[in-house]
């Protein structure tokens, strides 16, 4: 039994590391999702204007959603490629079972792009003025909301994994389910900026998230396989 844990583990970390460097290289993903998240932050205090006060409010919706959408521009990329050229019916074939092989997929891209928006995400409150008390709780919110985005998007893009201009496709499917992730986010950093315990929205998140991690595997597995045998 140790023996197969250990073979295990090791087909899940050949797969993870991989999908890491791929989606690190240039034109692989990462760096365009943390351009497109910077630019969001910066435009988005230039639209409102000088109303400090106003972009502290609205600094943990907007900064949320610039995580999601940055996050979706790497999405459709989970699985096409291994689809593309043929290698995803070997995987499905493989020992390691195709819901380990979905979950490397998704703790990579989370690896790639969750967690340097998050890291990113401090530098950017400053351009909203949000508060040093506030900060913390975005940051603590992101690195518990984002691993649901990947989780997530994993089963949209498991799903049109076969559909010509299915990353077209991919955010009207995941987008509607993510919401909850972004609400109890940044509700989270509203309520850190009015001087109260962000404790409630955190918790809602991270057991949103927690679910989103442990079920998602299954379904882009099932996905996965029912576009194989199509």
């Amino acid at each position: 039994p140790w023996q197969r844990k250990r073979d295990a583990v090791s087909a899940f970390l050949v797969l993870l590391w991989p999908d890491v460097k791929l989606a690190t290289r240039s034109g692989g993903g990462a760096a365009l999702a943390l351009c497109f998240f910077a630019l969001v932050a910066t435009l988005v205090p230039l639209g409102i204007g000088a109303d400090l006060k106003l972009l502290a409010r609205v600094a943990g919706g907007i900064l949320w959603v610039g995580a999601v959408l940055a996050a979706l521009l790497s999405l459709d990329r989970l699985f096409q490629g291994d689809y593309d050229d043929g290698s995803l019916e070997l995987i499905a074939l493989a020992p390691l079972p195709l819901e380990l092989t979905s979950l490397a997929k998704i703790v990579a891209h989370w690896l790639s792009t969750g967690l340097p928006l998050t890291i990113m995400s401090p530098l950017l409150a400053l351009l909203f003025n949000l508060s040093p008390d506030a900060i913390p709780v975005l940051v603590l919110s992101l690195l518990m909301g984002t691993p649901a985005v990947s989780a997530i998007g994993a089963i949209g893009a498991a799903l049109t994994v076969s559909l010509r201009g299915g990353g077209l496709i991919l955010p009207l499917i995941i987008l509607p389910l993510l919401s909850p992730a972004v609400i109890f986010g940044a509700g989270a950093v509203a309520a850190g900026l009015d001087g109260f315990s962000p404790a409630g929205a955190l918790g809602l998140l991270g057991a949103f998230s927690l679910a989103a991690v442990l079920l998602s595997p299954f379904a882009a597995a099932a996905s996965v396989r029912l576009n194989l045998s199509g």
